[in-house]
């Protein structure tokens, strides 16, 4: 299935970047092994990326907590990172959460936030917050 959408895409005049989902960020071990899986978060992270790799797919969507392995597994990819609160945030239905400059400096290619912005009493401002963040990260993983 994933070869056959990488094959697919790929045959697109403009081909689109495709995503693998390994686990939720809202999946926790209880969660996991409730639906039949015996391996931690880290372990079927790395297992459902290998085999969306070898398919062909380059992107990955996981938590900052696998970022660092998947960004040294698979240096090329990209790698969306949800589940990403900053400092001060309501977890929400979150499991495996990160602020935003923690999951810059783990790998992360893009970062998908949601409610901190959406559910924000002002919106823009909670977004400015969210860049500024990330940019002192990023200046401080400079120095």
């Amino acid at each position: 299935m994933l070869a056959a959408a990488q094959e697919a895409a790929a045959a697109q005049p403009c081909a689109p970047k495709l995503l693998a989902v390994t686990v939720l960020t809202s999946m926790d071990a209880a969660q996991l092994t409730a639906t039949g899986i015996g391996s931690s978060a880290a372990e079927q992270v790395s297992r459902l990326a290998g085999v969306a790799y070898q398919a062909g797919i380059r992107g990955f969507v996981a938590s900052t907590e696998e970022a660092a392995a998947l960004r040294a597994a698979h240096p090329d990819a990209t790698l969306v990172i949800p589940g990403i609160r900053p400092a001060g945030s309501a977890i929400g239905d979150q499991k495996r959460i990160a602020t935003p400059a923690s999951a810059i400096a783990a790998g992360a290619s893009y970062l998908v936030v949601g409610r901190p912005i959406t559910q924000a009493p002002d919106p823009a401002a909670a977004a400015q917050a969210i860049l500024k963040e990330i940019a002192d990260g990023t200046a401080a993983g400079r120095r």
